[in-house]
């Protein structure tokens, strides 16, 4: 891994820079088929869902978002983790089957792909989700678009493997989301 880098959760007070690193992620030639959102929506929305966004993600045990600083400050990446309860319902509107986190949010800043940052999101995530005081959490998620072959091929290369499972995929992209897990241990 790249030792130039920390990798921290989110602090409530950081909004701006959540916000920055999603809007850029959000032009990422890969956003159609990563992302739910469009680039066009999250730049409309005000300072306070940004400010909520950060909070949520710096505090307590239902999310977590991690980034990747920078020796200079800059953040380099960041992944979120939701944790979804079994019986409710989940970010594609079905129902979870079983306690688990959902990664969600994955993004690297292009220069620093390939460098071990994406591994080292995934590693503090993991950590959090199985950390948790829930025995029942015993898988984490992610769902990734069958036309996006750059992202799982990182995502079975960390140990996650498809379960079969695929949804429509909501928005303008079409095509579908592949289901992928990792059991903890």
């Amino acid at each position: 891994m790249n030792t130039d880098h920390v990798v921290r959760r989110v602090r409530g007070e950081e909004w701006p820079a959540v916000r920055e690193l999603r809007l850029m992620a959000l032009q990422d030639p890969a956003a159609p088929v990563a992302f739910l959102e469009t680039y066009e929506s999250a730049a409309e929305e005000p300072d306070s869902f940004w400010q909520q966004r950060a909070a949520g993600g710096a505090e307590g045990n239902e999310v977590a978002q991690f980034v990747a600083e920078a020796a200079d400050g800059r953040w380099m990446g960041s992944v979120t983790v939701l944790v979804e309860r079994s019986g409710r319902e989940d970010a594609f509107g079905g129902k979870a089957e079983a306690v688990q986190g959902h990664l969600v949010g994955v993004f690297v800043r292009p220069e620093a792909r390939g460098t071990g940052l994406t591994d080292a999101l995934f590693r503090s995530a993991e950590e959090w989700a199985f950390g948790l005081d829930d025995p029942y959490l015993v898988r984490l998620r992610l769902f990734v678009h069958e036309n996006n072959p750059r992202a799982a091929a990182f995502y079975r290369r960390y140990g996650f493997v498809p379960t079969g499972t695929t949804v429509p995929a909501p928005g303008a992209s079409g095509g579908h989301e592949v289901e992928y897990v990792r059991l903890r241990g």
